[in-house]
C-alpha cells in the first residue's frame, strides 16, 4: 500500500514569536453557522475605516509625488476593500457572497452613500468593505494610511454591461497609486456581469480590459506590477470562485496545503481536489492540477446539499457512547463524514466529501482508477492529510 507522504514532508511548526501573525487561522469546531455584521456594528469592528473618510477630514495629507513610510505590517483580519464606478455591483458582490443574500433580492438594492462594511465567521473570518464612488479617496484631503494600510486586497469591479473606458482610467489611478505606495496589497479586477453577454462578445470585453490596463501600465512604469482578473456574475458560481482565488492569496498556509493535496491527487490517481469552506462555498486550497468553472460547480453544489441535509436531521453528537452505552469523551472518538457519490452515467466518475472540522471539507473529484473499489486506499491516505492539515492550522 502506497502511502500519501512521509513524517519529514509535512510542514513544520512555525516560530514562535511574541507578535502575532495577522493571518493566522484557527479552527472553531464550535462554529456551525456563519454570521454577518452590517456597517452598524461596534466602531471597534470597522476602526479601519474611520470616520474620517467620511468627514474628509485628515491630519496627515499625503500626494502621489511625496515619499511614503514602508508599509506598516497588517494587523487583524484579512481585509477586502470593493471599489468601482456607480451601479457596477459592488453592494451585489459583497452582500451575495459575506451575507448571503439571494441574487434576484440584489435587484431591489439602493446606491450606496457611505461605506458599506461586512464579515463573516465560519472556519476563516474576513472582512470586507465598499467605498462609495463620490468620495474621492485618493485625495490629498484623506489619510490614506488609515484607508489602504491594513487592506489584504482592493477589488475593482467593471461593468461589462456599461461603458467602462471611465472605470478603466479611474482604476489606473487607484492602481498605479497602489503600486506607489502600499505594493504588499493585491489589486484584483472583475469583470462583472457577464451573464448578460454572448459567449464572443464576453471573452473580446475581457480581452480588452486586460489588454488596455496592461499598455497603460507600462506606460506608467509598473508593468511589472501583478494585477489578476476574472469574469464574474453574481447569478452563477463564476463569483464564488473569483472570490476564493482572491482569498487563497491571502493565506500563508496556502503553499503547504497546496503541496498536500497535490500528493494526495498523484497518489490516489485524483482528478481534482479542494478544501471548502462548508457554509460560505469558497475553496481555500486546490491542487495544482488546472481549475475548472464546471469542476468547481459540482463540488460547490456537493456542499450544499451536505449544508442542507445537516440543517434539516441535526450536526453530529458531540457525546458519543462506547460499545457498551456509556458516554465517551468526544477527544477519543475521530468523527469522519465521508461519501461517494456517482454522478456520470458512465459510473466513472464520482465525488468523495469529507469533514476536517464542522466548516472545512474535502471534495475530491475521482475518475477511472480511483472509483469505490479503491475506497480504502482513499480513506488511509485522506487520514494521513486530515492529521497533516491539524498540524498545518496548529489546532
Amino acid at each position: 500500500m502506497h502511502t500519501l507522504f512521509g513524517e519529514n514532508i509535512r510542514s513544520p511548526s512555525p516560530l514562535k514569536t511574541p507578535h502575532h501573525n495577522p493571518f493566522e487561522l484557527a479552527f472553531q469546531p464550535s462554529v456551525a453557522t456563519s454570521s454577518t455584521e452590517s456597517s452598524k456594528s461596534s466602531p471597534d469592528q470597522n476602526e479601519w475605516l474611520t470616520h474620517r473618510l467620511q468627514n474628509q477630514v485628515s491630519a496627515t495629507s499625503y500626494t502621489h509625488g511625496e515619499q511614503q513610510p514602508p508599509p506598516t505590517k497588517r494587523k487583524g483580519n484579512p481585509r477586502l476593500l470593493f471599489m468601482g464606478m456607480r451601479r457596477c455591483g459592488k453592494s451585489s458582490v459583497q452582500k451575495v457572497v459575506f451575507q448571503k443574500l439571494p441574487p434576484a433580492d440584489t435587484l431591489y438594492l439602493e446606491t450606496t452613500n457611505r461605506v458599506e462594511s461586512a464579515s463573516m465567521q465560519s472556519f476563516m473570518h474576513f472582512e470586507s468593505a465598499e467605498i462609495p464612488t463620490q468620495l474621492p479617496v485618493l485625495s490629498p484631503d484623506f489619510d490614506h494610511s488609515t484607508i489602504f494600510s491594513n487592506i489584504g486586497a482592493v477589488i475593482w469591479i467593471i461593468d461589462s454591461q456599461d461603458e467602462y473606458l471611465t472605470s478603466i482610467s479611474e482604476l489606473l489611478r487607484v492602481a498605479v497609486f497602489l503600486a506607489e505606495h502600499y505594493p504588499r496589497t493585491n489589486f484584483e479586477v472583475f469583470i462583472h456581469k457577464t451573464d448578460g453577454l454572448s459567449e464572443e462578445y464576453k471573452y473580446d470585453t475581457f480581452r480588452e480590459v486586460r489588454q488596455r490596463v496592461q499598455d497603460e501600465l507600462s506606460d506608467y512604469g509598473y508593468g511589472d506590477r501583478s494585477v489578476s482578473y476574472y469574469q464574474t456574475s453574481i447569478f452563477d458560481h463564476s463569483i464564488f470562485e473569483a472570490m476564493s482565488k482572491v482569498i487563497m492569496k491571502l493565506l500563508p498556509q496556502l503553499p503547504a496545503m497546496e503541496t498536500l493535496l497535490t500528493k494526495l491527487c498523484s497518489t490516489c490517481r485524483i482528478q481534482k481536489a479542494y478544501l471548502f469552506d462548508t457554509v460560505s462555498k469558497i475553496y481555500i486550497a486546490t491542487d495544482a492540477s488546472p481549475t475548472f468553472l464546471k469542476d468547481y460547480e459540482v463540488c460547490s453544489d456537493y456542499v450544499d446539499v451536505i449544508v442542507d441535509i445537516k440543517q434539516l436531521y441535526g450536526w453530529r453528537d458531540k457525546s458519543p457512547v462506547d460499545n457498551r452505552g456509556e458516554p465517551q469523551h468526544a477527544a477519543d472518538v475521530s468523527f469522519v463524514g465521508e461519501s461517494v457519490v456517482t454522478f456520470d452515467r458512465s459510473g466513472d466518475t464520482y465525488i468523495y466529501a469529507r469533514e476536517i472540522s464542522d466548516s472545512l471539507s474535502l471534495l475530491c473529484l475521482m475518475g477511472q482508477g480511483s472509483g469505490a473499489d479503491k475506497k480504502v486506499l482513499i480513506d488511509y491516505n485522506v487520514d494521513i492529510l486530515h492529521d497533516a492539515l491539524l498540524q498545518v492550522f496548529k489546532v
